[in-house]
């Protein structure tokens, strides 16, 4: 059987995070659990996978030739930030998408990675 390997990014507010109470974070933690518990039911394999620090900690490096400007923050102005992703291998999107359903009411991006 063939695999992919995709990107599953994920989007929220952080406010709605730093606003949400005990009970509703450890219900997200709970979410993420089951995704990562039910992985293999997806055909889907975890290579890696992290929460992001606050976008407020985010550098921006754009580059022109040799020159470069660094910037505090993020490349671009957004309701929702990238709070963090998986990289993960599937037999297709489909199946990451359905597995992706498991997460919490997220935005989900899923990218196929390139081959090089």
């Amino acid at each position: 059987m063939s695999v992919q390997t995709y990107l599953v990014l994920i989007y929220a507010d952080e406010g709605d995070w730093d606003a949400a109470d005990e009970a509703t974070k450890a219900e997200y933690y709970r979410q993420h659990g089951d995704y990562d518990d039910q992985a293999a039911d997806y055909g889907v394999t975890f290579l890696a996978g992290e929460a992001l620090q606050p976008v407020a900690t985010a550098v921006t490096l754009r580059r022109s030739g040799q020159d470069a400007t660094i910037t505090d923050g993020p490349f671009a102005e957004t309701a929702e930030q990238l709070g963090g992703f998986y990289l993960v291998t599937a037999p297709n999107r489909e199946a990451v998408l359905k597995h992706a359903m498991l997460l919490p009411e997220y935005t989900i991006e899923v990218r196929e990675i390139l081959p090089m």
